[in-house]
């Protein structure tokens, strides 16, 4: 007999909690991998940018997970829809949740649902080929991207390259489309602390530096830091190079970015679309981030947020609206049922924290639940409800299908299919 788990979600904390129960379980150990869309990989297949191909190349590493003997890939599946809670612990022995942060955090200032005000996330799903992702049209002039991350630093490089430069990347080709059109004159990227305060890392930031279709500008006073010995390496270069900026002399690119600090967002100005934001000068007060009462407006024709990811609630699963995570001790959430990843402990860590995160969930499951004889299995609860899963072998025809469209398109590797349609038609479903 065989200890039965099913994984909700099969981004990387998915597929590296499925890794970690074939390596620990002592005896055998069958794993679905269960997921709402028709793909797998979650944030490496819809969150990484098509430029940063040496990270997307953690994808050989997933395959070979969902590869392995005893695991199986059940896309198109979703909690709350397609199966409950009860369902899954009917058919399994523990469940684990793995369905990360999937929305952005809101600023909560006046006008932020103003028609051309967005979530990066939303920006980011689209030119990723998220089935789920809203269409977009780069008629704006003037973008304000709120927010100084690695996420904000790859919506500001999507904006600024040109269409030639992502031709040869597994870009839609509605997107690229898209770009080649785009009116994108200037873009501003703000911070509401200082450039020592900034999350993005070091590698990503250069990138910005190195881009052949836009001029990059920082201010002299925004960028300045009295004293660096006490910051670390990382920090101690990020501000190197803003601080190097500052003195670069335009070059009238057709695109220009501007890196702002000490700015927080108060309100986004328009009537019946996005005109501009209205920023507070800021400093600390402590380790608080103050107003000083001086203001200024930067025009914009689209406000992009990208000040954080948050999980969402599950349904039926215990959820902590103060942290935006699933409570647990050590990944057990409740009596053989367990969470991993983002949803564990929050949008923090890179891509491969989730493989430690993973292996502590397993070892509490791993301790606490034995195999147990179950009469129901999932096929057969979904065939009765009309569910036909997308198995690994249908994921491997999209990504043939989309291997041949970029050969058609004389185009890169691959290039994504979007939308639903097309994936199902793809795998002779359509």
């Amino acid at each position: 007999m065989a200890l039965r788990v099913a994984v909700v979600g099969s981004g990387p904390a998915g597929i590296y909690t499925a890794e970690a129960l074939v390596k620990q379980s002592p005896g055998p150990v069958e794993v679905d991998v269960l997921e709402r869309l028709p793909t797998p990989y979650g944030l490496v297949r819809y969150g990484v940018a098509p430029d940063h191909t040496s990270i997307k190349s953690i994808a050989s590493y997933l395959r070979r997970v969902l590869e392995a003997p005893g695991v199986r890939f059940l896309g198109g599946v979703e909690l709350g829809l397609d199966l409950s809670v009860d369902d899954l612990l009917t058919c399994y022995d523990a469940v684990v949740y793995c369905t990360g942060a999937m929305v952005d955090r809101r600023m909560g200032v006046p006008g932020e649902d103003l028609p051309g005000s967005v979530a990066a996330t939303d920006f980011v799903n689209w030119y990723c080929g998220h089935p789920d992702a809203p269409e977009f049209t780069l008629d704006a002039e003037d973008v304000v991207v709120i927010g100084v991350g690695n996420v904000a630093v790859d919506v500001v490089r999507i904006l600024a390259k040109t269409a030639d430069e992502l031709r040869a990347t597994d870009v839609p080709h509605n997107v690229l489309t898209a770009l080649a059109e785009s009116k994108v004159k200037r873009v501003h990227m703000v911070g509401r602390r200082g450039a020592q305060h900034a999350k993005f890392t070091l590698k990503e930031l250069r990138e910005l530096g190195d881009l052949l279709n836009a001029d990059i500008l920082t201010f002299p006073d925004e960028v300045a830091c009295e004293d660096l010995t006490e910051l670390s390496r990382q920090i101690r270069g990020n501000v190197d190079v803003l601080q190097s900026w500052s003195a670069r002399v335009p070059e009238n690119r057709p695109r220009r970015l501007e890196v702002r600090f000490w700015l927080r967002p108060v309100e986004i100005l328009g009537v019946s679309h996005v005109e501009g934001v209205r920023l507070e000068r800021t400093r600390l007060d402590g380790r608080r981030v103050v107003g000083t009462g001086e203001f200024e407006t930067i025009p914009a024709d689209m406000v992009l947020r990208s000040v954080g990811y948050q999980s969402v609630a599950l349904p039926s699963v215990p959820f902590s609206e103060e942290t935006m995570t699933v409570p647990n001790v050590a990944g057990r959430v409740r009596d053989r049922e367990f969470v991993a990843g983002w949803l564990k402990r929050g949008p923090t860590g890179v891509i491969g924290t989730n493989k430690s995160d993973a292996a502590e969930t397993v070892r509490t499951l791993l301790a606490s639940v034995a195999e147990s004889p179950r009469q129901t299995r999932v096929d057969d609860l979904l065939r009765e409800r009309g569910v036909r899963p997308i198995t690994y072998p249908d994921w491997l025809a999209i990504e043939q299908a989309e291997e041949k469209l970029a050969r058609t398109l004389d185009r890169g590797e691959r290039v994504k299919l979007v939308g639903r349609a097309a994936m199902l038609e793809a795998m002779g479903r359509g």
